[in-house]
């Protein structure tokens, strides 16, 4: 419970009807947005993985995996997907995508440990999506042309959306500003990474906070990531400040993803050199995969940021502690 906030008189402007409609009118624009921007194309995507592929993300090491056995196949063991993001860059091969093309999916994950609040839920919904690129293009300047790309789809959406709908006024700077989290660290060195954050988010009104996982000169990581698919030195978040809850809201995790020489160091730094020998591992470090960079955008976070929804319980269905519920309800905040 000490988790949740509750907005001072706040109020839904839209019943739960009319929510849903809203949903979909967010989701349908923002992803055929995103497609045109990037070149884009929707594939199918698995639920689950096998442990011993090395598909599925570790996130922050932790975590761990809702996992089950196959009755037809003597119980082999299968794990529910934290996030697609080293299978896509497996599929971009098998499905034959070349240089300049990517895909984007429908990813739906469980988060067992999440720690639940007005933005976190152990259910988690977010377009996957990963584009084949040269070697040439692992470089700060293409990561930030992509950014661009991404929150241009962002700001389209939301003018479409404040067109569409009365209440939802356009809150989102005409550009998107760049800082490092060793640079962010500088500027605030006696605050919390998630100070910092809220900081450089009300002030700039839309962020892309760069190079995550990292040591900082502090000694410790900004955050956590595993250390398998991102570069750490060429990754970062889509931050936003949202004044419904009057702090920074992440939208989406991306970057330019390891190659052959940063997966064995990321590996090496985070005691982790035994996955090299997992398949997905194994093939970037032999050069048998694309150069790639992609991301996950969050489905239910958007469609909360362009609704001004102050629960995301409010545009997904999940499970919440009952006093949560209770509270919620107390309140005005109607949780699916």
């Amino acid at each position: 419970m000490e988790h949740l906030y509750i907005p001072t008189d706040y109020m839904s402007a839209l019943g739960l009807y009319d929510t849903q409609v809203a949903i979909k009118t967010v989701k349908d624009f923002f992803q055929q947005s995103l497609a045109e921007q990037l070149y884009l194309l929707r594939v199918s995507a698995p639920l689950f993985v096998t442990p011993e592929s090395g598909l599925n993300d570790n996130l922050n090491g932790v975590e761990r995996p809702v996992t089950f056995g196959i009755r037809e196949q003597n119980d082999r063991p299968a794990e529910i997907v934290h996030s697609l993001a080293k299978w896509k860059r497996n599929a971009l091969k098998q499905y034959g995508f070349h240089i300049g093309e990517g895909l984007y999916t429908d990813m739906s994950a469980i988060r067992r440990d999440e720690d639940t609040d007005n933005i976190h839920s152990i259910y988690v919904d977010q377009w996957d999506w990963e584009k084949i690129i040269l070697k040439e293009d692992r470089n700060v300047e293409y990561l930030k042309e992509t950014v661009r790309k991404v929150y241009k789809a962002l700001k389209k959406t939301e003018k479409y959306m404040a067109i569409r709908y009365d209440y939802i006024e356009e809150i989102l700077p005409k550009e998107i500003f760049f800082i490092t989290t060793q640079e962010l660290a500088d500027l605030y060195p006696d605050k919390t990474p998630k100070e910092r954050e809220d900081i450089i988010a009300r002030e700039k009104g839309a962020v892309f906070l760069m190079e995550i996982g990292d040591k900082l000169a502090s000694g410790e990581p900004h955050d956590g990531r595993a250390p398998d698919y991102d570069d750490w030195h060429l990754n970062g978040d889509i931050i936003v400040w949202y004044p419904v809850l009057g702090h920074a809201l992440e939208l989406s995790s991306m970057g330019i993803r390891v190659d052959e020489d940063s997966l064995a160091r990321q590996l090496k730094l985070s005691g982790c050199e035994d996955r090299a020998k997992l398949p997905f591992q194994k093939a970037i470090l032999e050069k048998k995969l694309p150069y790639t960079v992609g991301g996950g955008i969050g489905q239910s976070r958007i469609c909360m940021f362009y609704l001004r929804k102050a629960h995301i319980g409010e545009v997904q269905v999940s499970i919440w502690p009952d006093e949560v519920r209770e509270k919620c309800a107390k309140c005005g905040i109607n949780l699916l």
